[in-house]
């Protein structure tokens, strides 16, 4: 959207309309129930949905989640879905009042354990050459158009193991550019086996979190990890990157995944 603003630049001052990227509450109903408030980018939202049912262990598979629409409220938007008993029955066992917000997917878990979730060992074990890695950041730099526009979002990116970059989705919040980011990926059938993950935020717990529940085997991010998305990453047996830049980047767990790529004869 536009927004007036006055910018000051040295001695030069102009008064000018700008681009500025939404935030709106974005609410979760499961089966007629309310779970979760998060601050969002009001775009991709089946995307954000079937993800976020994902990432967060709501649901397996996305055969198990049924989007049935949104609804435009005065105060937000409201993302109404079914899931099958059994799942709403455990959800309600877990539920948790949680106000999300842009910089925090855990804010508001009312229990310790409701907070924290360490998921299975990543099973793939793909090869992503070095060269592959910075070719998928260098893609996921073009490919964020809202961020051009504002200077305000994040961006996740999905890429093949050639480093050619197959999906990107933005968010104000890290976490929910990632929950849009997985559901695009079910919706347009990628193999999480086969490609890896880009960020273009630092290395969060629940970035890592989210990743390794879905079965994805290597995240890289351009910012640095958390000591317990370090911890989290190297008991899921995820391949986790940080301070991914064109001319370096640092390992800090399961780095046999990472290889140089074979020179040519």
């Amino acid at each position: 959207m536009m927004r007036p603003v006055r910018r000051v630049r040295g001695s030069d001052e102009r008064e000018l309309e700008d681009h500025i990227a939404e935030e709106v509450p974005v609410g979760f109903v499961y089966n007629g129930e309310p779970f979760a408030v998060m601050m969002a980018t009001p775009a991709d939202l089946t995307d954000f949905a079937i993800g976020f049912a994902l990432s967060e262990g709501i649901v397996e598979s996305p055969g198990d989640v049924t989007f049935e629409g949104i609804d435009e409220l005065i105060e937000g938007l409201q993302l109404r879905l079914r899931i099958p008993e059994a799942r709403a029955k455990a959800l309600e066992a877990r539920r948790r009042s949680m106000s999300g917000r842009s910089g925090c997917g855990v804010c508001g878990s009312e229990l310790l354990e409701a907070a924290m979730r360490w998921p299975a060992p990543v099973r793939a074990d793909p090869r992503v050459s070095v060269q592959a890695l910075r070719r998928a950041l260098g893609e996921l730099k073009s490919a964020q158009a809202i961020n051009a526009r504002t200077g305000a979002t994040h961006a996740a990116g999905w890429a093949s193991l050639d480093g050619a970059l197959q999906l990107a989705r933005e968010d104000v919040g890290r976490h929910n550019a990632l929950d849009k980011l997985i559901g695009a990926m079910h919706a347009a059938g990628h193999d999480p086996a086969d490609g890896f993950l880009v960020v273009t935020s630092r290395a969060s717990y629940e970035m890592a979190m989210k990743a390794a529940s879905v079965g994805i085997a290597l995240m890289a991010a351009v910012s640095a990890p958390t000591a317990l998305a370090i911890s989290l990453a190297d008991r899921a047996n995820l391949t986790l990157i940080g301070f991914t830049r064109p001319d370096g980047h640092a390992i800090y767990t399961h780095g046999e995944r990472l290889v140089e790529a074979p020179r040519q004869s």
